[in-house]
C-alpha cells in the first residue's frame, strides 16, 4: 500500500495541476472583463435586452411553418397563407435590425471597454519599478498591450456574440419545443447529452494543444527577436548555418503544435457533425411514427426538424469559436498576472511634500544586492553637503551605477537608510523625487520628436525660451543650430540619426530643462564619446555643478580632476574619500588608476 501510494500522487499531480490552470485561465478572464466592462453597464443591459429579443424571435420562424403547414395549406386558405408569410417576413427583418443594435451596443461596451484596458495596462507598466523593466523582455510588454488584448477583443466583437446569443437561443428554443410536443422534444434532445460530454471530452485536450502552441509560438517569437536583432554577429561569425537549424528546430515544434491542435479540432467538429445528423434522423423516424400515430402533425413534424437544427446550430457555433476563447483565456491570464505584479519601489504610505531642496546627501549603512548571495554595496556610510560635486570611480562591478540608482529610487536598499536633507527619500512621492533628482544615463534615451520635444519630454508648461537656454548652457545648442530646422529637427526612434555625442548633449540638456536646481546625476556620460564632444559636456559641467550638488560616475579620470571630492569603490565598499591631489598623494586606489590610464594614453598617443 505504502508502495502504491507515490504512484498514484504521481499520476493525479499532472491531472490536479492541469484542473488548477484552468480555472486559474477562466477565474483571469471572467476577472479581467468584468472589470474592464463595469463602468459600460448601461450599454451591456441594453444589448442584453435586445439579445433576449433576438433569441426569442429565432424561436417564430418554425412555429410559423407549423401553422401554415397544419393551417392554410392544408385547408387550402391562400389569404391565411398571406398572413403568415406577411409575419414571417417581418419577423426576419425584426430579428435583422435587432441583432444589429445589439451588436452595436455590445462593441461600445466593448472597445470602450478594451481602450480602457490598453491605458490601464500602460499606465502599470509606467509604474514599474526599474528592475521590472530591465528584467522583462521588451518584446513582452509590447505582447501584453497588442498581441494579448487584440486575442480579447476577438472575444468580445465576435465569441461572446455568438456564446450569449447561440447560449440564450438553445434555452429558448428548447422551452418552446417541450411546450409545443414533449414527445418530440425528447426525440430532437436526446443526443444534447450525448453532445455535451463529447464537448467535455474534446475540451481538455483542445486546450492543452493550444497550450503547447502557444508556447511553441512564444519559442519561435522570442528566437526570431533575439536573432533579428544579433544577425550582424551571426553574419559576422559565419553562424548563419547554426541559426537556421536551430529555427528549424524550433520551426518543427511550432508546426507539430499547429497540426495537433488542428487535428483535435477538426476531430471534434467532425464528432458534432455526426451527432447532429444522428440528431435529425431520430427525430425524422420518431415524429413520422407520431404523425402515423396520431400524436403530431405534419407541421409539427418540419417545425421539430428546423428546431433541432437551430438546437444544434448554438452547439456548432460554440465548438467553432472554442479555439479563439482558449487563446483568449491564456492572453487574458497574462495581462492579469502583469496588472497584479506589484513594484518593489512603493510610493509613501504618508508622503512628505518635496520642497526648498537644499541638496544634503546621506548614506547610512546602505546594503544592496540584486541576487542574495551577489551583494553589490555593503554598508555604504557617505554625507555629502549641499552644492558639493562628487565624482565616484572604482573598476566595473564596484557598485558605482547601483550608489546613483539607489539614490534615485530606481531601487530600494535591502539595508540602510538613504536621506536628502535630513529625510528619507522613501517619505517623499516619486514623482517630486525624481523631479529633484535629475540623471543623465550612460546611453541616453531619444524618443521620436523633434529636439525641442525631446528636451521638453512633454512638459509643455516649459517655453521655446526655457528650451533654448537648457540647450546652450549644456552646450548643445550649437550642434542643433546646425540641423535642418534646428529645434524641429525629427529624431528617429531611438536617435538613431544622431551621434552618441548629441544624444548625450540632448540628454544634459533635458535634464537642465527638467530639473534646473536640483540634484544632479551623470552615469559615465562621457565613456563613449569622441574627445571633442567630451570638451562640450565638461565645459557644461563646470557651469551646470557649480549651483548645485551632483554625483558624477566616471571612467575618464581625466573628466573628474575638478570635482570638490572623490569616491574610489571597490567590491561595494568606498576604499578612498579625497580630492584629486589629495588622492594622488596617498598613492592608493585612485593613484594606481590614473597611472593606468596615462599609461594608456601614452601607448594611444604613440601608437
Amino acid at each position: 500500500m505504502s508502495q502504491a501510494e507515490p504512484k498514484q500522487k504521481s499520476q493525479t499531480a499532472p491531472a490536479e495541476a492541469k484542473i488548477s490552470e484552468v480555472a486559474s485561465q477562466d477565474s483571469a478572464l471572467f476577472q479581467l472583463l468584468a472589470s474592464s466592462l463595469a463602468p459600460y453597464k448601461k450599454w451591456l443591459f441594453a444589448a442584453l435586452v435586445l439579445m433576449i429579443g433576438v433569441s426569442g424571435l429565432n424561436a417564430v420562424p418554425p412555429y410559423l411553418l407549423q401553422q401554415a403547414i397544419d393551417g392554410p395549406i392544408r385547408r387550402g386558405e391562400i389569404d391565411a397563407l398571406w398572413r403568415i408569410t406577411a409575419i414571417y417576413g417581418g419577423t426576419a427583418i425584426a430579428i435583422f435590425l435587432l441583432t444589429f443594435a445589439f451588436t452595436y451596443f455590445l462593441q461600445q461596451a466593448g472597445q470602450r471597454a478594451l481602450a480602457d484596458l490598453r491605458t490601464r495596462v500602460f499606465s502599470h507598466i509606467l509604474g514599474q519599478d526599474h528592475a521590472f523593466l530591465t528584467n522583462t523582455p521588451t518584446g513582452e510588454l509590447v505582447a501584453r498591450l497588442t498581441n494579448d488584448i487584440d486575442q480579447l477583443n476577438a472575444v468580445l466583437s465576435r465569441s461572446i456574440v455568438i456564446v450569449l446569443v447561440e447560449g440564450v437561443t438553445l434555452i429558448v428554443i428548447v422551452t418552446v419545443m417541450v411546450a409545443v410536443n414533449w414527445r418530440l422534444a425528447l426525440l430532437s434532445l436526446a443526443v444534447l447529452p450525448v453532445v455535451f460530454l463529447v464537448t467535455r471530452y474534446f475540451r481538455a485536450r483542445i486546450r492543452l494543444s493550444s497550450s503547447g502552441e502557444r508556447s511553441a509560438q512564444a519559442r519561435i517569437s522570442s528566437f526570431l527577436n533575439e536573432q533579428v536583432h544579433g544577425m550582424t554577429v551571426v553574419q559576422l561569425f559565419n553562424r548563419e548555418d547554426e541559426s537556421e537549424q536551430e529555427f528549424e528546430g524550433y520551426n518543427k515544434s511550432y508546426r507539430e503544435a499547429l497540426i495537433d491542435l488542428r487535428w483535435h479540432s477538426a476531430l471534434f467538429l467532425s464528432v458534432q457533425e455526426i451527432l447532429s445528423a444522428v440528431g435529425l434522423g431520430l427525430i425524422l423516424y420518431g415524429g413520422g411514427q407520431g404523425v402515423l400515430a396520431g400524436w403530431a402533425t405534419l407541421g409539427t413534424l418540419v417545425a421539430f426538424v428546423q428546431y433541432t437544427e437551430r438546437a444544434f446550430q448554438p452547439v456548432l457555433r460554440l465548438s467553432q469559436e472554442y479555439n479563439t476563447v482558449q487563446i483568449a483565456l491564456g492572453a487574458a491570464e497574462r495581462i492579469f498576472a502583469l496588472l497584479n505584479t506589484q513594484p518593489a519601489v512603493q510610493e509613501p504610505a504618508e508622503p512628505l511634500p518635496l520642497t526648498n531642496v537644499k541638496g544634503r546627501i546621506e548614506f547610512e549603512d546602505v546594503h544592496f544586492w540584486y541576487l542574495p548571495d551577489e551583494p553589490v554595496l555593503r554598508g555604504v556610510s557617505l554625507k555629502i553637503p549641499p552644492g558639493q560635486s562628487v565624482a565616484v570611480v572604482g573598476p566595473t562591478g564596484a557598485g558605482k551605477s547601483s550608489l546613483v540608482s539607489l539614490l534615485a529610487r530606481q531601487y530600494d536598499p535591502r539595508q540602510g537608510e538613504i536621506r536628502l536633507d535630513g529625510t528619507d527619500i522613501r517619505r517623499f512621492p516619486l514623482h517630486d523625487l525624481r523631479r529633484t533628482v535629475a540623471v543623465v544615463p550612460q546611453d541616453p534615451v531619444c524618443l521620436a520628436g523633434s529636439i525641442a520635444f525631446n528636451i521638453r519630454l512633454y512638459r509643455e508648461d516649459l517655453s521655446d525660451d526655457d528650451v533654448r537656454q537648457a540647450a546652450e548652457f549644456s552646450n548643445a545648442a550649437k550642434f542643433i543650430e546646425e540641423l535642418p530646422g534646428g529645434y524641429d529637427y525629427q529624431v528617429l526612434p531611438n536617435g538613431e540619426n544622431l551621434s552618441q555625442g548629441q544624444r548625450q548633449l540632448l540628454a544634459l540638456a533635458r535634464a537642465l530643462a527638467l530639473n534646473p536646481t536640483g540634484v544632479l546625476i551623470l552615469d559615465e556620460a562621457t565613456s563613449s564619446i569622441d574627445t571633442a564632444t567630451e570638451e562640450l559636456i565638461q565645459e557644461a559641467l563646470e557651469r551646470v555643478l557649480r549651483s548645485r550638488t551632483s554625483l558624477v560616475i566616471a571612467h575618464r579620470l581625466s573628466t573628474i580632476r575638478n570635482a570638490d571630492r572623490i569616491l574610489v569603490m571597490e567590491r561595494g565598499l568606498i576604499v578612498e574619500d579625497g580630492s584629486h591631489l589629495e588622492l594622488l598623494a596617498n598613492d592608493g586606489h585612485y593613484a594606481r588608476l590614473h597611472g593606468h590610464q596615462l599609461m594608456g594614453a601614452g601607448e594611444a598617443g604613440a601608437a
